[in-house]
Protein backbone atom coordinates (compact mmCIF):
# COMPACT_ATOMS: atom_id res chain seq x y z
CA UNK A 1 0.00 0.00 0.00
CA UNK A 2 1.00 3.20 -1.02
CA UNK A 3 1.74 5.58 2.10
CA UNK A 4 2.70 8.95 2.87
CA UNK A 5 6.30 8.35 4.79
CA UNK A 6 6.78 12.07 6.10
CA UNK A 7 4.98 15.66 6.51
CA UNK A 8 7.03 18.73 6.25
CA UNK A 9 6.79 22.32 6.87
CA UNK A 10 9.18 25.13 6.79
CA UNK A 11 8.81 29.10 7.61
CA UNK A 12 10.97 30.73 5.05
CA UNK A 13 10.52 30.06 1.82
CA UNK A 14 13.92 28.70 -0.20
CA UNK A 15 14.92 26.69 3.28
CA UNK A 16 14.24 23.07 3.51
CA UNK A 17 11.66 21.67 5.48
CA UNK A 18 11.81 19.85 8.26
CA UNK A 19 9.59 16.87 9.36
CA UNK A 20 6.37 17.17 12.05
CA UNK A 21 4.55 14.89 13.62
CA UNK A 22 1.16 15.74 11.64
CA UNK A 23 -0.05 18.86 10.00
CA UNK A 24 -3.29 20.57 8.64
CA UNK A 25 -4.18 20.87 4.91
CA UNK A 26 -6.71 24.00 4.08
CA UNK A 27 -9.17 23.63 1.61
CA UNK A 28 -7.80 25.73 -1.50
CA UNK A 29 -4.49 27.16 0.50
CA UNK A 30 -2.59 24.32 1.69
CA UNK A 31 -0.35 22.99 4.42
CA UNK A 32 -1.07 25.47 7.54
CA UNK A 33 1.76 27.12 8.67
CA UNK A 34 4.04 26.46 5.82
CA UNK A 35 5.79 29.17 3.80
CA UNK A 36 4.50 27.88 0.34
CA UNK A 37 0.91 27.71 1.36
CA UNK A 38 -1.31 30.12 -0.84
CA UNK A 39 -4.94 30.03 -1.72
CA UNK A 40 -3.29 32.50 -4.78
CA UNK A 41 -1.17 29.44 -6.70
CA UNK A 42 -1.76 25.97 -8.19
CA UNK A 43 0.92 25.10 -6.41
CA UNK A 44 -0.36 24.46 -2.74
CA UNK A 45 1.25 21.74 -1.66
CA UNK A 46 4.16 19.95 -3.10
CA UNK A 47 5.04 15.69 -3.34
CA UNK A 48 8.04 14.01 -3.94
CA UNK A 49 8.70 10.55 -3.62
CA UNK A 50 10.82 8.16 -1.20
CA UNK A 51 12.51 6.69 -4.29
CA UNK A 52 13.44 9.58 -5.89
CA UNK A 53 15.14 10.82 -2.76
CA UNK A 54 17.14 7.70 -2.92
CA UNK A 55 18.46 8.26 -6.67
CA UNK A 56 20.50 11.34 -4.84
CA UNK A 57 21.55 9.21 -2.08
CA UNK A 58 22.66 6.78 -4.57
CA UNK A 59 24.97 10.19 -5.59
CA UNK A 60 26.60 9.78 -1.84
CA UNK A 61 24.04 12.55 -0.69
CA UNK A 62 22.97 12.43 3.03
CA UNK A 63 19.02 13.55 2.25
CA UNK A 64 16.02 12.66 3.31
CA UNK A 65 12.14 14.08 3.86
CA UNK A 66 12.02 17.94 3.91
CA UNK A 67 15.56 18.43 2.21
CA UNK A 68 14.22 19.19 -1.47
CA UNK A 69 11.57 21.37 0.04
CA UNK A 70 8.61 18.89 -0.49
CA UNK A 71 5.46 18.70 2.49
CA UNK A 72 4.51 15.55 1.54
CA UNK A 73 7.41 12.57 0.94
CA UNK A 74 5.55 9.34 -0.09
CA UNK A 75 6.38 5.72 -1.10
CA UNK A 76 4.88 3.14 -3.06
CA UNK A 77 2.90 5.62 -5.37
CA UNK A 78 4.73 6.99 -9.14
CA UNK A 79 3.39 10.10 -8.56
CA UNK A 80 5.55 11.28 -11.16
CA UNK A 81 3.73 9.84 -14.17
CA UNK A 82 -0.14 10.65 -13.29
CA UNK A 83 -1.50 13.36 -15.51
CA UNK A 84 -1.98 16.73 -14.29
CA UNK A 85 -5.68 17.00 -12.94
CA UNK A 86 -5.38 13.64 -11.40
CA UNK A 87 -7.09 13.30 -8.16
CA UNK A 88 -5.56 11.41 -4.54
CA UNK A 89 -6.68 10.88 -1.32
CA UNK A 90 -4.92 10.65 1.68
CA UNK A 91 -5.67 9.13 4.82
CA UNK A 92 -9.62 9.31 5.02
CA UNK A 93 -10.36 12.69 4.33
CA UNK A 94 -8.05 14.65 1.97
CA UNK A 95 -8.31 15.28 -1.49
CA UNK A 96 -5.40 16.48 -3.42
CA UNK A 97 -5.54 16.93 -7.36
CA UNK A 98 -2.08 17.33 -9.27
CA UNK A 99 -1.50 20.59 -10.81
CA UNK A 100 1.95 20.40 -12.14
CA UNK A 101 4.56 18.17 -13.04
CA UNK A 102 8.21 19.08 -12.24
CA UNK A 103 9.59 22.92 -11.88
CA UNK A 104 11.57 25.53 -13.20
CA UNK A 105 14.46 26.19 -11.41
CA UNK A 106 15.64 30.04 -11.24
CA UNK A 107 18.60 29.99 -8.82
CA UNK A 108 20.42 26.78 -8.41
CA UNK A 109 19.81 24.92 -4.46
CA UNK A 110 22.40 24.24 -2.65
CA UNK A 111 21.66 20.37 -3.69
CA UNK A 112 22.19 21.59 -6.98
CA UNK A 113 25.59 23.21 -6.24
CA UNK A 114 26.97 20.33 -4.84
CA UNK A 115 25.93 17.68 -7.49
CA UNK A 116 25.17 19.56 -10.79
CA UNK A 117 21.68 17.58 -10.50
CA UNK A 118 18.67 18.25 -8.29
CA UNK A 119 15.37 15.87 -8.28
CA UNK A 120 12.37 18.71 -7.87
CA UNK A 121 12.60 19.68 -11.16
CA UNK A 122 12.09 16.53 -12.72
CA UNK A 123 9.95 14.47 -10.41
CA UNK A 124 7.96 16.87 -7.92
CA UNK A 125 4.93 16.50 -8.01
CA UNK A 126 2.16 19.60 -7.47
CA UNK A 127 -1.15 19.98 -6.08
CA UNK A 128 -4.28 21.81 -5.37
CA UNK A 129 -6.32 20.94 -2.04
CA UNK A 130 -9.57 19.95 -2.96
CA UNK A 131 -10.95 18.84 0.23
CA UNK A 132 -8.58 19.50 3.25
CA UNK A 133 -8.07 17.70 6.41
CA UNK A 134 -4.93 16.58 9.27
CA UNK A 135 -2.26 14.51 6.97
CA UNK A 136 0.44 12.53 9.01
CA UNK A 137 3.07 10.06 8.52
CA UNK A 138 1.95 6.55 7.91
CA UNK A 139 -1.46 7.75 6.26
CA UNK A 140 -2.68 6.21 2.99
CA UNK A 141 -1.89 8.06 -0.61
CA UNK A 142 -4.14 6.64 -3.65
CA UNK A 143 -5.52 7.56 -6.98
CA UNK A 144 -9.17 8.52 -7.23
CA UNK A 145 -10.86 6.50 -9.28
CA UNK A 146 -12.94 8.45 -11.71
Amino acid sequence: MASIIAVCTSQKKGTKKQAVASGTLRENYGLIGDAHADNETHRQVSLLARESIAKMRELGLDVGPGDFAENLTTEGIDIVSLPVGTRLSVGKEIILETSQLGKECHRRCAIYNLTGSCIMPEEGVFARVIRGGLVKAGDSIKVEKG
